[in-house]
């Protein structure tokens, strides 16, 4: 459309026009995102007791299932002297077909003594001898002895202080080590159940128990 051959009244009815479209444009754009707020609205407001209603029947489920092994993890640490210190255990029926796991998350943590313990091993590297061997070696511990971001001692490095201070033969560091070990007093984070059972080929498969895997 030429419309340089409109006259101006028919100009005129274009741009009304124009401007109608675009505020009916608009209006449109508008009513669908309000149509779409309503039916997140509508579905969210649906959807929520059910998950609600899941997650009770899961959690009371869980709970049922931790209380029916109570009385076989009791006699588990009487017959085999398991210490109370387990963090987990895990059953299988006797065609090895399923597994289940009951056990505690926890969290590594250290009581005030830590300090001590790092502290007489510590001094034992003083003593240590000045040559490229023994820089190497106190190199290592001081790396062990190092803290993670949330300032806690990795058991696993203990342990492997713990070595050191055998093949050391040093009755000070290891006496610091010891400290360390028993200052550390994991703390519970949260109970979990992992079900498993095996397929056809014999590899086990994880049965989903959580929002997220299922």
């Amino acid at each position: 459309m030429d419309i340089t051959n409109l006259t101006s009244e028919e100009r005129k009815a274009l741009l009304e026009q124009l401007k109608a479209d675009e505020t009916a444009a608009q209006q449109k754009k508008r009513d669908d995102q309000e149509a779409y707020k309503s039916l997140v609205d509508e579905t969210v407001k649906k959807a929520f007791p059910k998950l609600i209603g899941i997650s009770e029947k899961l959690a009371k489920n869980k709970a049922n299932i931790r209380e029916s092994f109570k009385k076989a993890i009791e006699i588990k640490r009487e017959v085999y002297g398991v210490k109370d210190l387990q963090q987990s255990h895990t059953f299988t029926d006797s065609l090895g077909q399923f597994k289940i796991t009951i056990g505690v998350y926890t969290i590594d943590n250290y009581d005030d003594t830590v300090d001590v313990g790092i502290s007489m091993v510590r001094e034992c590297i003083t003593d240590l001898g000045k040559d490229a061997e023994s820089k190497v070696l106190i190199e290592t511990i001081l790396k062990l002895l190092s803290k993670d971001k949330k300032g806690t001692l990795k058991p696993s490095r203990v342990l492997q202080l713990e070595q050191l201070g055998n093949q050391l033969g040093n009755e000070k560091f290891l006496e610091g080590v010891r400290i360390i070990k028993e200052a550390y007093k994991p703390l519970e984070s949260k109970s979990y159940i992992r079900a498993e059972y095996k397929d056809e080929t014999g590899s086990w498969v994880n049965v989903p128990l959580g929002m997220t895997e299922a």
